[in-house]
Formats: structure tokens, sequence, C-alpha cells
């Protein structure tokens, strides 16, 4: 069988391509249903991208990568696409936009542009092998029992990378780039939780407070959670793709709080309660309680000098931690690092040493922040990989 571009991935980038490539495309994936990790974000409504997205939001080996896609196909573009699809959505905190009803309805979105597109999809089914050809690229599919020698002037790698193996996510397409000789940068799991060996967060499981979590790239002002392995919520997995094993963490569990100020003015009309109780006000009760023996917090606020109550803040400011390591990923939402830029045109996404190869989303070294800047990337990158494929097809 012959097509003019096979998509391996029926995730965001991939069918976001497959939506833009014109000529004969076909788009397969293992999976028994499309678009798996678009059903399962945001809660199930999908946080589709972000109102600030720009690549200061990225993390990579070359900063400037995403510069081209992320300018040629926005944020803005992609709410338009949502828009004249009928889909009512709503913002969140920080930008993040999110449908209001169903995360399916991007999924059937992008499914009706593969359709208006002309693009072929095939589920359940699994790449044999692949190799080059006089065509270009052949592959061995295998289909409901049944092998499939398939042929294509245009491979795209579309597969992701190894996030939520449970659901399939294998390192595929840095597989697939090392065999046609393309580099892969060290992955790691991204936006996942931290973990404690010792357990000593487990009394504390369930607990959220709003802090400032930091190390010596970044800071993030968001939701801290606790949980029985170590620590999660939005700050924590947003840090966790500028962590490195071994590395201590500050967080401030007062950000913007002149608890100092507060403490001392309490102490004048309110002396007689407990230290305890008062910082109870500012934080949750059971964290208080937690924080209680390694911070020496007793007596009233009467008892509590100046000095004694900066050393508190001071404390609650800048309390250090050193994770054992990551949830890895099993939890992590994305995978840092991936198929190295330096390989591939920022333009179109092409390898530039495998005419008609071209790698896009997760599976490249580009990774987004949390809050909808990972899909924006399968956005940005699909439409230019897929607008760059039908322009080549255009002039020939």
């Amino acid at each position: 069988m012959r097509f003019d571009t096979v998509i391996l991935g029926a995730g965001a980038a991939g069918m976001m391509c497959a939506a833009h490539c014109g000529g004969r495309t076909l788009v397969i994936d293992h999976a028994r249903a499309p678009g798996e990790k678009i059903r399962i974000s945001g809660g199930g409504r999908c946080n589709f991208t972000n109102m600030h997205a720009e690549p200061a939001n990225f993390l990579s080996q070359n900063p400037h990568f995403c510069k081209s896609a992320l300018a040629r196909y926005t944020q803005w573009d992609f709410i338009d696409l949502v828009n004249r699809h009928g889909i009512a959505w709503h913002e969140k905190t920080l930008g993040q936009l999110f449908c209001d009803g169903s995360s399916k309805q991007i999924i059937a979105m992008l499914l009706a542009e593969m359709e208006r597109a002309g693009a072929d999809l095939w589920l359940s089914t699994s790449l044999q092998s692949v190799r080059r050809s006089e065509a270009g690229f052949s592959l061995d599919l295998e289909r409901e029992g049944k092998r499939h020698a398939v042929t294509c002037a245009n491979l795209v790698l579309a597969t992701g990378g190894k996030s939520i193996p449970r659901m399939g996510a294998t390192g595929l397409a840095h597989d697939l780039a090392r065999q046609f000789g393309l580099s892969v940068t060290e992955t790691r799991p991204a936006l996942v939780p931290f973990t404690f060996s010792d357990g000593r967060f487990r009394d504390l499981s369930g607990v959220s407070v709003p802090a400032r979590l930091s190390n010596a790239r970044a800071s993030f002002d968001e939701a801290l959670l606790f949980t029985h392995r170590g620590l999660s919520g939005p700050a924590v997995l947003q840090l966790s793709s500028y962590w490195r094993e071994g590395e201590s963490i500050s967080a401030n569990l007062i950000p913007g709080l002149p608890l100092f100020d507060t403490l001392r003015d309490q102490r004048q009309t309110s002396g007689r309660r407990a230290l305890t109780t008062e910082l109870a006000r500012h934080l949750p009760a059971r964290l208080v309680d937690f924080l209680k023996p390694g911070l020496g917090l007793r007596g009233n606020l009467a008892d509590q000098s100046d000095a004694r109550l900066t050393e508190i803040c001071a404390a609650l400011e800048n309390w250090h931690l050193t994770p054992t390591g990551t949830e890895g990923y099993r939890t992590a939402e994305v995978t840092l690092g991936g198929i190295d830029t330096d390989a591939l045109s920022s333009k179109t996404m092409e390898a530039k040493s495998v005419p008609g190869l071209y790698a896009i989303g997760e599976a490249v070294d580009v990774t987004g922040w949390l809050g909808g800047y990972n899909f924006q990337w399968a956005w940005s990158s699909g439409h230019a990989a897929g607008t760059a494929i039908a322009a080549r097809q255009s002039r020939s």
C-alpha cells in the first residue's frame, strides 16, 4: 500500500499534523482509541493551551529551537480552531484554558479535521519494522492479525516519550531516531512528584498549601501538596523539570504573607494565645503540628521575642528539603529531553540528514511547563511539519 505520508502516533501532535499534510496520509497507533493523553488530561477537560505560551515556557538544550513553530501557530490560532468547532472553554489560573465539557471534544475536533483532510486512521496497529527505500520509507505493520506492507515518501515520528507507560508509552520515537542516525538527548521524567524514602510526610497526606518552591535554576509560586510518598502539586511538578537527583530544594510556605508583622501585632492584642494556634490561622493546622518539633514551636505569643519571631518566619520562608527521587515515568506528565533539535529544521521539523523524516511533539527535546504548554507545542510542531509536507507535495 502506498501513502504520501505515514504518521506514527495518533496523539495530539500526530493528529494535528495529519490535519495539515494533504495528499494520502495514514496515521497509525497501537492503542484502541486516539488521543488517550488528551482524554485523561486536565481531569477529563483537557488543559488544551495557555494564553501566555511563549518560548520562555519551554526547556530544551537549544532554547531557540521552539520559537519558529510557536510563532507560526500560536495559542490564538488553536483557540480559533476550538471556537470554530463550537467547543465552550474557560480560563483557570495562570492562563490555563480548559473545555467546559469534556476533553473528548478536542479529540472529536481533531478527528473531524483529519477527516476533512482525507487522512486515514489505523488503530490497534503495531509497527514491526521500518527502513529506508527508494520510495522513501517501507514499513511492516500488523493490524487485526494481518501483516501490511506500506510505503511512503514522508514518515513522521509522533509517538511521544516514555511518560505513563501503563498507557503504552515507550521510547519508540527515540529508538527510530537513533536507527536513522539522529542523536537523542538524555531523557528524564518531568512534571512529576518528588518522593522521600523515609515517608516523612505520610501523616500530612492530602494537605495543600500555597508555596514558592525553588532551586538554583527556577522558582514557582503555586500549590504544594503533601502525599504519602512525598510532595506533589503544581509547584512541585513545575520544579521537577529543573531538578537533579541529590539536589536540595527550598520551600517558602508563606509567600507574600507579612507573617512577622502579623504575629508581632497579634502579640500586642492576643499575647496569651498559643503560638501554634496563631500560626494555624495562616497555615494548615496539621502542617503546624508537623513543624512544631523541628521549629521548637511552643509557648504563647507573649513569650516570643522579635528575634524569635524573625527566626520562625525565616524558617518558614526557607524550608530546605532533599527529595530521594521522583515517581518516575509512571506518573510523569511528560518526558524531558528527546530527539536532539540540532538534527531537525526548526521551521519544518524535518531531519536535516534524512529527507522525508519528521519528528514532532513530545518525542523532540522540547518540554513545556505545566499548564497547557506541552499541548501547545504539540499543536505548533504538528502544524509546522504538516504544512511543510503539504508545501513539498504541492511543488512535486
